[in-house]
């Protein structure tokens, strides 16, 4: 993946939001200068002026001024779209007895009568590589020895329910907050959208008001959890002041086994595990741990090539199995995809100082015809102390670490996600984000740029601010955090 093409792309729209910010910062100095001599004005000529108007005239001309002045400042800050905050947040931890170790998962595969000799041990050595530990955890229907004849809408009813509901009911707990003052619920899960919803799975469990939204994002991927971040700050945003909104981001894998060979289709098989986590936001600050500040969507769908569209797809194997496919084009893909990405977020997240010295090298290069001389490439480190990419495999995160020459440190949460708990789609930057709290790295005012991969395909990043970091370490790593970060082996 190689950091040419993000960093052309990048100084074209750094330079386009530099000089756009260069027009706003002279015409607010030009308003201060005229405020300022103003101000330095003789006072006498001043005050002769106001007494030259007629008595009555000149109190409604002060009123005036007082009331379109308000006027003006009431319109304005009502324009301005409502900040959103992040209340809390709660993982799902899965109970030991779903635990699958390297091993087990090995001989499973080695029993089931539908796998070829080659299949195994691809499984084998793709699991030795993946990066995954022995703690990760599969639902039940993944130790059946003939999951296809077992696998019933009951067990995925089952599956979700239980990473559903341990999520919220542990999220609930922390906040402390009544299922009825809930306004608007969004769940995102790829792989099993059920009737009566999974949305409305949650309103009927906890007896949430009959107003309440519900909604349930399918098909969207791995990278849904950022969709619905932004879906329920657009609610709330036109909702009263003070809405809250709870985000559940799962996947369940039960409808998803693959009875099949193809290679292909064996990866997220290999890759995928339990996992989920529920959100509370609100655009009421009290209590808030976070702000909400940018959420930026780049889709390749409509793309001419096909290849962004077609790297992640479901469909029907040579044998009419279905399954997911996972191609050998996706980390070129999931690069192109970044680079449109960091194009719209960059200039965003970046410190006016670094805005300023790529303002001054491209200027030194233009007024004094060093074109040998390169541009200076903003740093986009400056824009955030914490970085989440999504847990999607080891070979995504090696990429990103690489293209964006980001350290071993802002990679470690998602390896070490990547270790516990495997890929666990949508909520594995919630893990990420609880990792770095856990190790007590969050201080407030620091900034987390989560970064989402999924079918389409599509990246998204998001972007928050610490207000208040945790004050335990409660979380999907209580018990195990000492033991972190492990080393993993990069793949050459």
């Amino acid at each position: 993946m190689s950091s040419s093409p993000i960093r052309k792309d990048l100084i074209k729209t750094v330079c386009t939001k530099t000089v756009d910010n260069f027009l706003l910062v002279v015409s607010m100095s030009l308003l201060i200068a005229a405020i300022v001599a103003t101000a330095r004005s003789n006072p006498n000529d001043l005050a002769d002026r106001i007494r030259a108007l007629d008595h009555p005239y000149r109190y409604i001309s002060l009123i005036g001024s007082l009331f379109l002045a308000a006027a003006v400042t009431a319109y304005i800050l009502r324009q301005r779209p409502r900040a959103v905050y992040l209340v809390d947040y709660a993982c799902f931890l899965p109970p030991p007895k779903y635990r699958v170790p390297s091993a087990s998962f090995a001989e499973h595969a080695r029993q089931l009568r539908h796998l070829s000799e080659p299949s195994v041990r691809f499984l084998t050595r793709l699991l030795e590589r993946s990066g995954l530990g022995e703690e990760t955890s599969l639902p039940p229907i993944s130790c059946y020895l003939e999951a296809h004849k077992h696998h019933t809408l009951r067990d995925a009813r089952g599956e979700a329910e239980l990473v559903v509901f341990s999520a919220v009911d542990d999220l609930l707990a922390r906040t402390g907050v009544d299922p009825a003052a809930i306004d608007v619920v969004v769940v995102n899960c790829s792989g099993f959208c059920p009737t009566p919803s999974m949305a409305d799975m949650i309103v009927s469990r906890y007896k949430m008001r009959g107003d309440t939204r519900g909604i349930h994002l399918s098909g969207m991927g791995c990278s849904a959890g950022l969709l619905s971040i932004e879906l329920a700050k657009n609610l709330l945003q036109a909702m009263p002041r003070g809405a809250r909104a709870l985000v559940l981001s799962t996947e369940t894998l039960t409808p998803l086994h693959y009875h099949g060979n193809e290679r292909a289709m064996l990866l997220p098989s290999c890759l995928f595990r339990m996992g989920g986590a529920a959100a509370l936001l609100s655009t009421s600050p009290a209590k808030a741990r976070f702000r909400l500040r940018h959420v930026v969507r780049t889709l390749t769908a409509g793309d001419n090539d096909d290849r962004s569209y077609r790297c992640i797809y479901q469909e029907e194997d040579g044998e009419g199995n279905t399954g997911v496919t996972l191609s050998t084009d996706l980390i070129d893909v999931a690069a192109s995809t970044l680079k449109a990405n960091i194009s719209t977020v960059a200039p965003l997240i970046l410190p006016v100082s670094e805005k300023l010295l790529f303002a001054l090298s491209l200027a030194s290069r233009k007024l004094f015809k060093m074109g040998r001389k390169k541009v200076r490439v903003p740093n986009l480190l400056a824009g955030f102390e914490h970085i989440c990419v999504h847990a999607g495999g080891r070979a995504v995160i090696d990429g990103i670490q690489r293209s964006l020459r980001l350290s071993d440190e802002h990679v470690e949460p998602s390896r070490m996600t990547l270790h516990r708990f495997g890929n666990t789609s949508s909520s594995s930057l919630w893990y990420e984000l609880a990792y770095v709290e856990a190790k007590r790295r969050m201080r407030k005012g620091d900034r987390v740029w989560m970064i989402g991969f999924g079918s389409g395909f599509k990246c998204n990043s998001g972007v928050w601010e610490c207000i208040v970091p945790a004050s335990n370490e409660d979380g999907p790593w209580a018990g195990c955090i000492h033991r972190y970060p492990v080393h993993t082996t990069s793949i050459p």
